[in-house]
């Protein structure tokens, strides 16, 4: 066997997290990306991958609207605590907030100009602002209810408002003389949308009364009233030079005054109307709206909310259920009219309980999550593909396969009791088995011939599925048979796997024991006992004859198949081990707890390679692309992540890596060789070698004109090396031996950078910190050496009284015959040397008792 290279490392390189929660977003004006609420925080989402590109931080309450200026510079927005804040988007930096609603912002809208910002609300207010200033120039008041949508007129020269409330009226305000200047009364029910076309002289207005009515803007009278059989959440004009109009040539009427615009509402179905006698021109044959059917209100959980997209990208709608839906029309070869659904980006994926990769090349991802649908990724784009609905209560389980004839399977398992089996190329059920009593916890595919499936449920059997007549084209999905059936545990079935060769089943129950089933008839083989907790995963060697378990006892074990006893057991998870899945041809393994922690094992070493913390809480579901072994990570924070083995990329780095050190390391020999100080500290830098700059920095404070010379090496650095030659100072300045340098480069540093610059600097109170103490015990150490230098002069001064041998001619004056210091000892001291002032004093010493000795120790004194 060749052997196989094990796998150090894995980056996870792409992530669907949740971007959006419900409530109101914002398009920017090229359609590049999306500002959403979601929950307090707003997310700008790229709207090619919904990769969250940057958060702005709210103020914990719940947003309420957003808006985007005409640039898209700047971002309105608005919480439950009426505050509106401007958001500069190049910094993310609040740049003024305000508030003056009473209750609140319910909607937005920015002037063409960019200077004003209407304000919607619940407090039945419309006010608008100046941008720049932030103080009310208008204060309308007059609507009686909640004020649900506000727009400026298209027309920049024609200062005119609309707000639409659910009092039922919609009101038209003249920025101009700054009152109503009418009040259209036509609808019923709230109006939850208005829009303007491009003439700019009709309104339209669309209601839950489910009408859409047309104004005439020059004197304000209803021209049209159009029924449309559904609650209208949105009504958007269709511009004459869009791909949409282009489609619809065909369709339009005589009329050259007639428009087009497209309504949608709690049908999730998209309508085009012509105004020209209120023909639909187009109508959605069924809802691409997965909804919830565990309510009698299904059918009106639609679209929220369309509109659309810039430069003829196409119309974006969004559902009940946090989806962006983007279409683009397209002509059938009968010349019929057509939406095509190009994407779908799902802002809220519930907790996520099971994925596998699907497809020959693992270009997509089945995902289970606490829904009643499935939902199939494409990992390019990260939106969802398409969407498996059929089940009537929450998907638990799921498996997939690649027939030997090309063709993708896929099998459910869901509370509701049955399976289904999906057709991903037509994307429909193509089979359904019933005869479980409870919620199905398992499904696994055949390994190898692909024609069976095998289930496990709360009902505490196995069921062996049939896929030996399994039709190629099925138009209405047929009952699955099955073929063996047993009771298998004393609690419910969380795992199942199918050996590679088909020849055995594994179970994993919450009665704590994995057991085996020989296939065809599920016949009982060995009982595997050891764990704690019950058992959440289980799967078989690739290559030897063992199956690995994970359990809630916090511990990953591998069994032998022929006898059941205990091979080897793992521990690191902190928390219950939900999944486990082989690697490297069965040489390595990773798991996933609940202590949201992806661990990867070596199986020979017992040894866990590497952890990773990309989720905040448990990680459910995991699974390994069989051919390119990538990993999938999904759990309760309901956070995608997906992961690529880096073991090649990391060495080829640390290669390059340590090239480009040793090249530099050259370069830096080198500039110390030619004392280019300046050069040299700036490669030490790089290298990171903390040693080698101190050296430098001590050659440096040697040399004549060391301040200059260090503040010149100094002055070419960033503010991230400073940062780490404030860590380097501090560890020099901890040892005696070095903190005369520390010290010095220290008082540069401050004389180079201004205080402002250096507290703004990234963890410089802790750097501080660790400079002071030892700081403060150096100049308390110079001081006391510094007043031990006194007692020197003390003693060398009262060393002037002391006597000495008697001179031939004494001083009449005292009587006393003063004892001359010696001349070599003065010379000593005046040049500061302690060693010869001590030799001095010695010498001192000895005269002096020579001298008590020859004058029997009796000094002269005055007479």
């Amino acid at each position: 066997m060749t052997s196989v290279t094990l796998k150090k490392n894995y980056k996870c390189v792409q992530s669907l997290q949740q971007f959006y929660s419900g409530g109101p977003y914002t398009v920017s004006s090229d359609g590049s990306f999306i500002a959403c609420a979601c929950n307090d925080t707003i997310t700008i989402v790229d709207s090619s991958n919904a990769s969250i590109k940057s958060t702005i931080e709210g103020d914990s309450e719940t947003v309420t609207a957003i808006a985007l200026s005409p640039d898209d510079k700047f971002l309105f927005t608005a919480s439950h605590s009426r505050q509106i804040r401007v958001w500069d988007l190049s910094s993310l930096k609040c740049l003024r907030s305000w508030k003056g609603h009473q209750g609140p912002v319910m909607g937005m809208a920015c002037h063409a100009s960019g200077g004003l910002l209407a304000t919607a609300g619940a407090d039945g207010k419309v006010l608008v602002w100046d941008v720049d200033g932030g103080f009310c120039t208008h204060f309308f008041k007059g609507h009686k209810g909640v004020v649900t949508s506000v727009i400026f007129h298209p027309d920049p020269t024609r200062l005119l408002l609309f707000s639409g409330c659910d009092d039922t009226t919609v009101r038209v305000w003249d920025l101009t003389c700054k009152k109503c200047v009418a009040t259209l009364e036509r609808h019923r029910s709230t109006v939850t949308s208005i829009a303007i076309t491009e003439d700019g002289w009709t309104l339209l207005s669309g209601g839950r009364d489910q009408v859409v009515n047309l104004w005439n803007l020059h004197d304000y009278s209803c021209t049209m009233s159009i029924p449309t059989n559904e609650a209208i959440e949105s009504v958007c004009v269709i511009g004459t030079t869009t791909s949409f109009a282009s489609c619809l040539q065909s369709k339009k009427a005589g009329d050259k005054s007639a428009f087009q615009f497209l309504t949608v509402g709690e049908h999730g179905i998209v309508r085009i109307w012509n105004s020209h006698g209120a023909v639909c021109l187009f109508q959605q044959a069924s809802s691409d709206v997965t909804v919830s059917k565990d309510g009698e209100e299904e059918a009106k959980r639609g679209f929220t909310s369309a509109v659309m997209l810039p430069s003829g990208q196409g119309l974006l709608c969004v559902t009940a259920d946090q989806e962006f839906l983007f279409y683009s029309p397209i002509q059938s070869q009968e010349g019929r009219f057509q939406l095509n659904l190009n994407k779908r980006l799902v802002g809220y994926n519930e907790e996520i309980v099971d994925m596998k990769f699907l497809g020959v090349e693992e270009q997509f991802l089945a995902v289970a999550t606490s829904v009643e649908q499935v939902r199939v990724y494409d990992l390019g784009s990260m939106s969802c593909s398409y969407v498996l609905a059929g089940h009537t209560d929450i998907v638990l389980c799921l498996d997939t396969c690649t027939t030997s004839s090309g063709r993708t399977l896929i099998v459910t398992g869901s509370k509701d009791n049955t399976v289904r089996l999906w057709d991903s190329n037509s994307r429909c059920c193509i089979g359904i088995g019933r005869g479980h009593m409870g919620g199905i916890g398992a499904v696994a595919f055949a390994k190898k011939l692909h024609n069976f499936f095998v289930s496990g449920s709360s009902d505490l059997t196995l069921k062996l599925w049939s896929l030996d007549d399994l039709p190629d084209d099925v138009n209405d999905a047929f009952s699955l048979k099955t073929k063996a059936v047993t009771a298998a545990h004393d609690k419910d079935i969380n795992a199942l796997a199918v050996a590679p060769n088909d020849s055995l089943i594994c179970s994993g129950s919450q009665d704590r024991t994995a057991r085996i089933w020989k296939l065809p008839d599920l016949t009982p083989g060995v009982v595997l006992r050891d764990h704690k907790r019950g058992i959440w995963s289980v799967e078989f060697s690739p290559v030897d004859q063992c199956v690995i378990t994970a359990s809630g006892d916090k511990t990953i074990k591998i069994w032998a198949i022929s006898d059941g006893s205990c091979l080897k057991t793992f521990e690191g998870h902190t928390s219950s081990v939900f999944k486990v899945q082989f690697l490297t041809r069965g040489a390595q393994f990773v798991s996933g707890g609940a202590d949201g922690l992806l661990k990867l094992w070596t199986v020979k070493t017992n040894e866990c390679v590497a952890t990773y913390d990309q989720h905040e809480d448990k990680v459910w579901a995991l699974t390994v692309g069989k051919k390119t072994e990538m990993l999938a990570t999904g759990g309760s924070d309901a956070v995608i992540n997906l992961w690529h083995d880096s073991t090649a990329a990391d060495k080829e780095d640390a290669f390059r890596k340590e090239e480009e050190s040793i090249l530099k390391g050259q370069e830096l020999e080198i500039a110390v060789l030619d004392t280019n100080y300046t050069k040299a500290i700036h490669l030490a830098f790089e290298l990171r070698r903390p040693h080698k700059l101190f050296e430098l920095f001590g050659a440096l404070c040697r040399s004549e004109d060391a301040k200059n010379q260090v503040k010149t090496a100094l002055g070419v650095l960033s503010m991230e090396e400073y940062r780490l030659l404030f860590e380097y100072v501090r560890e020099w300045n901890t040892k005696p031996k070095l903190c005369h340098i520390a010290q010095f480069v220290l008082f540069q540093v401050f004389s180079i950078l201004p205080p402002t610059e250096i507290v703004e600097m990234k963890g410089v109170g802790e750097l501080l910190e660790g400079l002071l103490p030892y700081s403060q015990r150096h100049y308390s150490r110079i001081d006391r050496l510094e007043r031990s230098t006194f007692l020197l002069d003390y003693t060398l001064n009262g060393m002037s009284i002391v006597e000495s041998e008697p001179e031939p001619e004494p001083e009449p004056e005292t009587g006393v015959v003063d004892d001359p210091i010696d001349e070599s000892l003065m010379e000593v001291v005046g040049q500061g040397q302690e060693r010869a002032a001590e030799d001095g004093l010695k010498k001192r010493s000895s005269k002096k008792r020579k001298s008590h000795k020859s004058n029997g120790g009796n000094k002269k004194i005055k007479a």
